[in-house]
């Protein structure tokens, strides 16, 4: 990637949802994200002592069908690089069963005002009722391979950090380029250990996966924000998907030719339940860890990052919510968008309070101490890993003068107003007029092809932008979002894109803005189209929005070429730190930090202590929905149909018996290792079925993303029979049950 690609890979990172937890010293078993070839040796012994059945083939094999090939990455794209949820593939048709929350992008592009597949749920009685989703894909992990030895042997120690990762770069362009097999598969090579090691993952990706079911929000989001992040939890967070493909089975786009994907292998469901102590394995792809930060990125992160995004996204939150309450159409546009932040949003707020708590930054401390008398043992250890710490150090103390300033761009700005995002993506179709503009006569035919292909996309892009986009939210986001960003930033880090509001408006934000936007192309897909109709260099370049969001990259790119330096220093410290960790530990199975590959973590069924004098119960059942019930705040409203089955305890075969009362149990918990990228990843039994699907972590250890709480860390899950009861009882689509392998 280039410098601007990371430069925004990293901004739309920030807005992920992240849940990762060090591995700097030896802990349980529960702890740890493993790559799963290799599973067998360092793993297995301890799975089968906590209850695993399953052979070693049987959960990774390229050859023979095994568990991996039941597990599905989810992507908007063909992007290896990063999933955004996982999915599980629960029948030989290509059913595939994912989070609420993972499907709540889509089920909201489906909805409408007249048919809210949101707030009144969607059943797709027929395959021919199940709705496609552009740019939805689902990826298979095909095989991965060790590639660690073909890169390191063409690098050296004296290569500076960024001729290192160019070289790197090239050399994984090359893998990757001889592991597609013309296109067949994607491939992508990842670093892992901090750049020590390297590993090809080869991907098949399919891109017709379409919607099936999904319950009533007041069910897939029961609790919204205030029990999120929260045990007890009573929220049945899934949706239903189906992959398809060509008639030969090969993955193809939309059609209404393909078929359901005939897949290697899928998870039978378990009607069994859980239990507490019971073995449970969660398999998908975690998006992003930290397990290895030092103690001086723990303080950048309590100082500097997660005060950011919670200031920025409260006055964000707050601007969204105002419209979205006034109307039921606004409401229905900015659902996903407000969802999406508010997530991260409390995740800051919970992970800052636990860092502190916790003493998390002591504690790295108290690893670093031990680091630096390992290192003064030995003199070769001292002249190659000496100055691992130093380098961090003073790289994160460069890093204070711009990090605050390229955090608020971020927040405020890039993801603030949609609008300016949106701008910026026009600078391909910018280029193309420019060079068509200068083209000599013989130039100009492939340069016109080129323009109308760079038309097309525009037009499919302003069908998604302005399908949720509301010019009054988005208006009143703009003059909230940059007066804060303008009142936080140093001048000179601001990109220069507020001369007008200081002369001609005299800083007032809501004047300019109601200047800009009645000014801009970008502001009214009328006005849009009418100018791709009849695009031109001149009308493009001179548009506010566009003026903006130029200054906007220059902006980032210039704060990115200041931190290039100490971003560098830190990349080389942490490399030579982890390296010396491992060897100080030889002893010790290090699982690598989570990067949006697949792994498995295994654990058992456990309740735990939150606090002094409290418990909290592993299972969670449904009459505590109806205890939570409160029909005056949306987030508790309980829907009619699933009142009336509770109170009839028409549970069918999915109820049990808890003293001698009938009982249907909604969540439960489990010690698994997990991360943002994990929501929707199967949880599966020693047997190899399935019995939840993981959407959460919990509150009192939300400093899990940098340092394992053993006793604390939780992962929430769905029992997968509140799932079937919900799809069979209130959804009424029994086919669907049908089509899956049921084991008592």
């Amino acid at each position: 990637m280039n410098i601007l690609s990371k430069a925004i890979y990293r901004f739309f990172l920030a807005g992920l949802l992240f849940l990762s937890l060090p591995v700097l010293k030896a802990g349980t078993p529960d702890e740890g994200m493993w790559l799963p070839m290799f599973v067998e040796r360092l793993n297995y012994v301890d799975m089968q002592k906590m209850g695993l059945k399953l052979t070693a083939e049987e959960l990774y094999s390229i050859n023979n069908s095994s568990l991996k090939d039941a597990v599905v990455g989810l992507a908007a794209g063909s992007a290896p690089y990063g999933y955004f949820c996982t999915g599980e593939i629960v029948s030989d048709q290509g059913l595939l069963f994912t989070n609420h929350h993972c499907g709540y992008n889509n089920i909201q592009e489906h909805s409408t005002v007249e048919h809210d597949y949101l707030t009144n749920g969607f059943w797709a009685m027929s395959f021919d009722e199940e709705l496609p989703n552009p740019g939805l894909t689902a990826s298979f992990l095909n095989r991965m391979e060790n590639v660690t030895e073909q890169i390191l042997s063409k690098l050296s120690d004296t290569m500076s950090e960024s001729t290192r990762e160019a070289k790197i770069q090239e050399i994984s362009e090359e893998i990757q380029k001889n592991a597609s097999e013309d296109g067949k598969y994607t491939p992508v090579v990842h670093s892992f250990f901090g750049g020590n090691e390297f590993y090809l993952f080869v991907y098949v990706t399919y891109k017709d996966v379409r919607l099936v079911g999904a319950p009533p929000s007041s069910i897939g989001k029961f609790g919204g924000d205030t029990d999120n992040w929260m045990w007890p939890r009573h929220t049945g967070d899934f949706s239903i998907f189906r992959v398809y493909t060509a008639p030969d089975g090969s993955p193809a786009e939309y059609s209404k030719e393909n078929i359901p994907l005939k897949p290697k292998h899928y998870l039978p469901v378990s009607l069994k339940g859980v239990q507490k102590d019971d073995f449970a394995m969660i398999w998908g792809f975690p998006g992003s860890t930290d397990r290895y930060s030092t103690s001086f990125g723990v303080q950048a992160t309590i100082d500097e990052t997660n005060p950011i995004i919670v200031k920025v996204r409260d006055r964000k939150l707050a601007i969204m919510r105002e419209d979205m309450e006034a109307d039921p159409r606004i409401k229905l546009m900015y659902s996903a968008k407000y969802a999406s932040s508010a997530n991260y949003w409390k995740y800051a707020i919970g992970q800052n309070r636990m860092l502190k708590r916790l003493k998390i930054v002591d504690r790295k401390k108290g690893i670093e101490d031990d680091f630096n008398k390992w290192i003064d043992q030995s003199s070769d250890r001292t002249d190659k890993y000496g100055d691992a710490l130093k380098l961090i150090s003073e790289g994160y103390d460069q890093l204070k003068a711009t990090n605050p300033s390229l955090l608020y761009l971020s927040e405020a700005v890039f993801q603030g107003p949609e609008i300016i995002a949106f701008a910026m993506r026009t600078g391909g179709l910018a280029s193309t007029l420019e060079a068509l503009k200068k083209a000599k006569k013989d130039e100009k035919v492939k340069l016109e092809e080129k323009l109308q292909n760079a038309i097309a996309a525009q037009q499919k892009r302003a069908a998604d932008f302005y399908k949720d986009f509301n010019l009054p939210t988005d208006q009143k986001l703009f003059a909230g979002m940059l007066e804060l960003y303008y009142n936080s930033v140093p001048v000179d880090q601001r990109p220069a894109i507020f001369g007008q509001l200081e002369g001609k408006f005299k800083g007032d934000f809501k004047a300019w803005a109601a200047h800009l936007y009645d000014k801009s192309i970008f502001a009214s897909s009328v006005r849009y189209e009418a100018f791709l109709a009849h695009p031109d260099y001149k009308t493009l370049t001179r548009d506010p929005f566009f003026d903006m969001a130029s200054k906007v990259r220059a902006n980032i790119l210039n704060l990115y070429t200041i931190q290039a330096s100490p971003e560098e220093m830190i990349a080389k410290g942490n490399r030579l730190f982890i390296a010396a960790l491992r060897l100080m530990n030889p002893e010790h199975n290090y699982a690598p930090d989570a990067n949006s590959t697949m792994r498995l973590s295994y654990g058992k069924v456990l309740d735990y202590y939150p606090g002094n004098a409290m418990h909290y119960d592993y299972i969670t059942t449904l009459d505590g929905v109806m205890e939570k019930e409160d029909a005056t705040n949306p987030e508790f409203v309980v829907d009619p149909k699933l009142k009336a089955l509770w109170e009839k305890k028409d549970y069918g075969r999915y109820g049990v018996k808890i003293n001698g009362k009938d009982e249907l149990i909604t969540c439960f918990l489990s010690t698994n290792d997990i991360t943002g990228g994990n929501s929707g990843s199967p949880v599966i039994n020693g047997n190899g079925e399935l019995i939840g699907l993981a959407f959460d972590g919990n509150w009192e250890a939300m400093s899990g993303d940098i340092a394992f709480e053993v006793n604390l860390q939780r992962t929430i899950n769905v029992d997968v029979r509140y799932v079937l009861f919900i799809i069979e009882k209130l959804g009424g689509c029994s086919r669907l049950i049908d089509e899956m392998t049921l084991v008592q």
